[in-house]
């Protein structure tokens, strides 16, 4: 593998190297790089198009497809097609439950705090895998149109992403082969795109509308020196150009009285229907009426009436757009740019109504599809040192993080971080009565901590003592301009506290960073299988341990057939645990979580309705 050097005090690449900027997108994704004319452009590879499709499709015979070809799957074959992965990144059981009839594939729930995990077949993937294989053919299709390796990429997420989020992101870009340099905000990387940003001297407050196929958000960005700060972020994530097509879908099944039951259970007519839908709403840039037909259905429809039917969803936004601005306390006025963003915002209503809102002229010269990518390409490109004119402030060369149960690394400050820079984590206790806690902090970039380089070790004492998982320790680090990391540990409810400070590249050359980055790269997919398996052992470990209370301290609530069965199910999850299969392993946790909930809910309704005896409802 070729070596790279990297400038630790800007933390910009040292030889001529394409770096590319990704947009991954829940709908679509698209990659872009800065061509020999200094522009940014995105990449058509062999003429498949732009856009890459994020939907992934696993085949019987283990075979993945990613993008136009596993869309063609989303009808054919759905419980083994995966889309909209970007909504599950990052996101525990918990931030999903309202959400899980959206998917068509299997979202396992097991009632905790976890990350969500996907089914499908006898296989359970993570949705930084599922990314990771988006994010791979993106840099194969790179790689074949530009004819030469692509290692290394900035990847946008929307403002609003939480760090475990973001954190997901740059798994994601590892497993793919990416070393991320940057995860940019997608509405800072839309207003680059549009030369915002780019002088030092300017200070300017945006507003990034953003409408995509099935989301919505909008961001108050200030520009200040060069620096982006989000004011505010609003907006729907059940929101979208979807919502378009499904409002001419309803409209044409009203006017040509089709039975909706009968519908609903024709997947072929719901595709074709959806798909003349688009073709009706792409249809109005051009021309105000759209007549065609699908067998003996009249698919007619008009501008105007295609306005009515959409008006509700887009005064929709504009209350997010009027909510943001309350958050930021600012005033319509007070906004100097609107950048406008998702192929969603092309309809001609979305564009005389955000207009209007803001009372100016909106940005919407840049194809919106791509505004995203090539504002991504263009920090790249800063990144990698190409624009002397941009002042790039200092990095964190290396991730810095806590190790965690079973031997991992869990990032709280990841590489390429801008200094001075805080961020923190919550955690809790795994042991009843666990009354200290061990905070060991890392320096590296693998997923085992035993990869990486101690840095500072110190004990939370005195946490009070309650069940697992009551206490709530929040661990935060705080990285200065001069390097020092100071590490302070808390515990909300009684208020214990401890801090440690070390300063993190001490006694660590350029030559050992850019190893520890290479490596990082090289055993990426070694990493996270092994990072899979100690969590599936670590969730089967609390799974038996929670059991195994509950039926010690509800032995005489249920069944003699129900604890038998129980402690079957328990040996042969011990039994996994001790394979190297965590496919096994979460499959004995999911049986037993189907078998135990029926009775844990039935006990739950028995306790409640006790609680309630005698007591008026008023």
């Amino acid at each position: 593998m070729a070596k790279v050097s990297i400038n630790l005090a800007t933390g910009s690449i040292q030889k001529e190297e394409i770096i590319v900027g990704i947009d991954l997108g829940t709908t679509n994704s698209l990659v872009a790089f800065i061509n020999p004319e200094k522009q940014p452009h995105v990449i058509n590879d062999a003429g498949k198009g732009v856009l890459v499709p994020s939907v992934v499709h696993f085949g019987e015979t283990g075979d993945i497809t990613v993008g136009n070809e596993a869309k063609e799957y989303l009808i054919t074959d759905p419980q083994n097609t995966v889309f909209s992965v970007k909504r599950l990144l990052g996101r525990s059981y918990h931030d999903i439950a309202n959400y899980k009839d959206f998917f068509s594939y299997k979202v396992i729930d097991d009632n905790t705090e976890s990350l969500v995990k996907i089914k499908v077949g006898d296989k359970f993937y993570t949705p930084i895998e599922l990314s990771g294989l988006i994010l791979k053919e993106l840099k194969e299709r790179a790689e074949h149109a530009l004819k030469t390796p692509v290692n290394r990429a900035v990847i946008t997420v929307p403002a609003y992403f939480n760090d475990s989020q973001r954190q997901a992101t740059r798994d994601a870009g590892k497993l793919a082969g990416l070393d991320v340099l940057r995860i940019v905000n997608e509405p800072t990387a839309a207003s680059l795109a549009y030369g915002i940003g780019l002088n030092p001297e300017e200070t300017k407050t945006i507003a990034v509308y953003d409408l995509g196929g099935g989301t919505f958000d909008v961001s108050i960005l200030q520009i200040q020196n060069g620096i982006f700060e989000v004011l505010s972020t609003n907006g729907d994530t059940f929101l979208g150009g979807d919502d378009f097509d499904r409002a001419i879908v309803d409209y044409w099944i009203e006017k040509n009285n089709i039975d909706r039951a009968e519908f609903a259970g024709n997947a072929e007519l719901s595709q074709q229907l959806r798909l003349k839908a688009e073709e009706a709403k792409k249809s109005f840039s051009h021309q105000s009426l759209f007549n065609e037909k699908i067998g003996e259905i009249w698919c007619t429809l008009d501008k105007q009436e295609f306005e009515n039917l959409i008006l509700a969803k887009v005064q929709q936004t504009i209350t997010c757009c009027q909510n943001a601005l309350k958050d930021a306390k600012l005033d319509v006025s007070q906004i100097d740019e609107v950048i406008m963003v998702g192929g969603s915002t092309r309809t001609g209503l979305v564009k005389k109504i955000v207009s209007e809102f803001f009372g100016r002229d909106v940005h919407n010269d840049i194809n919106p599809d791509e505004v995203v990518a090539l504002g991504a390409a263009i920090q790249a490109d800063i990144l990698a040192g190409n624009r002397r004119d941009i002042l790039l402030l200092d990095v964190t060369p290396l991730s810095l993080g806590i190790e965690t149960m079973g031997g991992l690394m869990d990032v709280i400050i990841p590489r390429n971080a801008k200094v001075p820079t805080k961020a923190g984590r919550q955690y809790t206790t795994s042991i009843d009565g666990q009354v200290n806690m061990k905070i060991a902090v890392y320096q590296g970039e693998r997923d085992l901590i035993k990869e990486n380089r101690k840095l500072a070790e110190f004990d939370l004492k005195g946490i009070p003592a309650m069940p697992a998982g009551f206490p709530k320790v929040d661990i935060n680090f705080l990285l200065n301009a001069d390097g020092i990391l100071t590490v302070q540990a808390i515990e909300l409810r009684s208020g214990v506290k401890q801090e440690v400070e070390v300063k993190p590249t001490y006694g660590i050359t350029d030559e050992q960073v850019e190893q520890m980055l290479m490596d990082s790269i090289t055993h990426a997919q070694d990493d996270v299988n092994q990072r899979m398996l100690i969590e599936a052992r670590t969730e089967g470990e609390q799974m038996i341990y929670t059991v195994e209370r509950f039926i010690q301290k509800h032995g005489q609530a249920v069944t003699i057939e129900e604890a038998s069965k129980t402690h079957e199910y328990l040996t042969a999850l011990k039994t996994a645990l001790t394979s190297g299969d965590k496919d096994l392993i979460h499959k004995k946790i999911d049986e037993i979580n189907e078998f135990t909930r029926p009775f844990a809910e039935r006990l739950m309704d028995q306790a409640i309705s006790h609680a309630m005896k005698g007591k008026a409802i008023e």
